[in-house]
């Protein structure tokens, strides 16, 4: 039991350096730019779609274009899923946790940086 507690603590050490700046790679950091581009581009492209639909299908509510909403909606859940969490699944899978743990990190820090630009633009 001594032996258990110990690789716990242990464990607990390495996961508290998980986000040590100076372990970043920089293929990770690259990875996660272009996850989170991705993102935003698909992200861009559904809101023009729903922007200018109704020049399209007109604006009516029907049954048809409540149920294409709601297929966009899954279409995009899926989509994204795949683009945020696609790569550091498979790194994980690989038994490269701590990679898999940072690319997720680094792509949602991305996409906060790509949140907060769209927030300015808005503003100003």
């Amino acid at each position: 039991m001594q032996c258990y507690i110990e690789k716990e603590s242990l464990n607990v050490i390495k996961a508290g350096k998980i986000f040590n700046s100076k372990s970043m790679n920089k293929k990770l950091v690259k990875y996660g730019l272009v996850h989170a581009l991705g993102e935003a581009a698909y992200i861009v492209l559904v809101a023009l779609f729903m922007r200018y639909a109704n020049r399209y299908f007109g604006q009516g509510p029907n049954i048809l274009g409540i149920a294409a909403f709601l297929m966009i909606f899954v279409l995009s859940a899926a989509v994204s899923g795949a683009l945020i969490l696609g790569k550091p699944i498979l790194l994980y899978l690989d038994n490269k946790k701590k990679e898999a743990i940072e690319l997720f990190g680094i792509t949602l820090g991305w996409i906060f940086i790509f949140l907060l630009i769209f927030l300015l633009l808005l503003i100003f």
